[in-house]
């Protein structure tokens, strides 16, 4: 499947939830499949951290890279594009087209750089509706995504419950953990006192953090692998046989380490990775009312729910999607569960697991019907 990245651009001004206000932004989207006449096949598919628009396909002027979650969606696939229309988004801030802080500021005629404001998964979903406006849809088959992106998913659920009909909640949680909140904070710290992040204006300064993004990144990646992957894929191997007796590589786990976080630090933009963590830090349905708990909080929920965690997920545990579906149930809402075992940690709800997969595609022939 050959795809091209589209631009919508918006001159109503967004007020965000901090209170400040965009006047004027662009989205980057790709859609997969046909709308049909009454536009009632359309399924979006929210991003993780760091994700974007580029979720199935290739580019027919690449090196033909596949998009993030192809083995997911496409013709004949659980996410049949034969069937659905699917729009995948750069979200607000990200830094493959979206507008954010490496976009220019027309104030200033310069990066936006630190004065890019901080945006939360509240603002995302908002932009995401007017995007939907945009192209014509009322009102979503299933609106779908893993971790953050699932996140995303359960504000839309409460945000505008008339405007979807089914709910994908994946290897998610509906707050993070003070771990999780710690690990983000220790991946934000590494590009703060980055030398050359420049207070986050290193645009101008011809300077880049990526040694405070790598480690980020390290940081990042040993969290979404389970002991399990680690162990049978690299356990104790050398990667020369032998101990150096010094601080460079030993290793074959810290060789691979350290090629995540090059490759992440050539591709990504710091300022946009420490304002997806904390927008995953902030997200809390219950934050305004937490006596009234989750149920509460989900209770304008109208649509039906899937919610999927894996065994080995220990950033994103299965008991954090069970609390979920207590919530759900409690209120009488209509939720299916699954808990896949998987050895992948965090990742596994990107991996081409064939339980899964027949799980999403069962469940995707009950939206279609």
């Amino acid at each position: 499947m050959v795809v091209a990245a589209q631009t919508a651009h918006f001159d109503t001004p967004l007020t965000l939830k901090s209170g400040a206000v965009l006047d004027s932004y662009d989205l980057v989207y790709e859609t997969y499949g046909t709308l049909n006449a009454d536009a009632s096949n359309a399924i979006l598919v929210c991003h993780a951290l760091s994700g974007n628009h580029h979720v199935a396909g290739v580019y027919e002027a690449s090196d033909k890279k596949p998009g993030w979650w192809d083995n997911m969606v496409g013709a004949g696939k659980p996410i049949d594009t034969d069937r659905f229309f699917v729009i995948g988004l750069n979200n607000l801030g990200g830094c493959h087209g979206s507008t954010g802080p490496k976009s220019i500021n027309p104030a200033t005629g310069h990066a936006y750089g630190a004065a890019f404001p901080l945006v939360t998964v509240e603002d995302w979903v908002a932009s995401q509706a007017r995007l939907a406006d945009k192209l014509g849809i009322r009102q979503f088959a299933a609106i779908m995504g893993g971790s953050l992106g699932g996140m995303q998913v359960l504000h839309w659920s409460i945000a505008y419950p008339e405007r979807v009909r089914h709910c994908l909640v994946i290897a998610s949680a509906p707050k993070l953990t003070a771990q999780n909140i710690a690990f983000n904070d220790v991946a934000r710290q590494a590009i703060l006192t980055d030398p050359d992040f420049h207070g986050g204006d290193y645009y101008q300064h011809d300077t880049y953090p990526r040694r405070g993004l790598r480690l980020a990144r390290m940081l990042g990646h040993i969290t979404y692998l389970s002991d399990d992957v680690m162990g049978s894929k690299f356990g104790r191997i050398l990667r020369q046989g032998g101990f150096n007796y010094g601080y460079d590589v030993d290793f074959e786990i810290e060789s691979y380490l350290r090629y995540q976080g090059d490759k992440f630090a050539d591709s990504f933009d710091a300022n946009t990775y420490l304002l997806m963590t904390k927008a995953l830090d902030y997200f809390d349905p219950t934050h305004t009312a937490p006596e009234a708990g989750l149920s509460a909080a989900l209770a304008p929920a109208q649509a039906a729910f899937l919610v999927i965690s894996f065994t080995t997920d220990w950033r994103f545990a299965p008991e954090r999607s069970r609390e979920i579906v207590k919530a759900l149930l409690d209120n009488g809402q209509q939720v299916s569960y699954a808990e896949i075992v998987s050895k992948h940690g965090h990742d596994a709800f990107l991996m081409p697991d064939a339980h899964y997969h027949a799980l999403v595609r069962a469940y995707m022939e009950r939206v279609s019907g």
